[in-house]
């Protein structure tokens, strides 16, 4: 290879492992951390101190962190208006509607995403199934979160105790059989955002006669699934490499 040829690709190299540096450095913060020690940061991101504190540094040149008088560090402004770009122009139907798609195409049933209000969950994206006789509901309507497999994931990863929410937190989804409705059967699964937020819980549903417990168990794996490549989608990073090889259940994080 020509030696400006190597030198060049060192030091691309070099400047993309600087670059993941300084995001892990970032992803080190919590939504419950208003500030992080240097030797914090250290720990969490696996940087040595002198390389972390050099890179923090760096990012605080563009107010991008912020050093306290204290010496420990917090995010800056330019990351607050990186994420209210963000949210200014995320379409939240732009990455659950495919995902729903591609799970009715799996499974040949109706495919929900639904999100917690008050004491109802409600119908925010739906792809209806191709099947002639299937459970239709129009988005935006409302259900109890007690009745149904949707509201039983969300008010398990929400922090409901007894069962039979801790039921669902072990096996990491929710199956219902004619509970809201004797003619309607589901499973569902939490979706979460970024600090593992639950945001929701993604289903399919279709009639009792079709998904029975047998039908409903054979598909859990691919509804925990599809919530799995949601939640990674909606926080903005790319499809896990454990996509299409069987998911891990989701952890609850109270």
């Amino acid at each position: 290879m020509n030696p400006s040829k190597e030198q060049e690709t060192s030091g691309e190299a070099s400047g993309v492992m600087a670059v993941t540096r300084a995001l892990r450095l970032l992803e080190a913060f919590g939504m419950e951390d208003a500030q992080l020690s240097l030797a914090e940061l250290s720990r969490r991101t696996g940087l040595h101190k002198t390389t972390a504190l050099r890179i923090a540094r760096t990012l605080a040149q563009d107010n991008y962190l912020v050093q306290r008088e204290d010496g420990n560090w917090r995010l800056g402004r330019a990351v607050g208006w990186l994420g209210a770009c963000y949210q200014a122009t995320f379409d939240v139907h732009e990455v659950v509607e495919p995902v729903l798609r591609e799970l009715s195409a799996q499974t040949g049933e109706s495919a929900s995403f639904y999100v917690r209000e008050g004491n109802q969950r409600t119908c925010l994206a739906r792809v209806n199934g191709p099947r002639t006789i299937r459970h239709d509901v129009r988005v935006g309507v409302g259900f109890p979160l007690d009745l149904g497999a949707p509201g039983r994931a969300i008010l398990a990863y929400g922090g409901q105790a007894g069962e039979p929410y801790e039921s669902i937190r072990q096996s990491g989804y929710a199956m219902s059989l004619g509970e809201r409705d004797p003619e309607v059967s589901s499973v569902a699964a939490p979706v979460f955002g970024l600090q593992w937020r639950l945001l929701g819980s993604i289903c399919i549903s279709g009639p009792t006669s079709r998904l029975n417990k047998k039908r409903l168990l054979e598909l859990a794996q691919t509804i925990m699934q599809a919530a799995n490549q949601l939640s990674y989608a909606i926080a903005g990073n790319r499809t896990p490499a454990l996509a299409g090889q069987g998911t891990a259940k989701a952890t609850w994080h109270p």
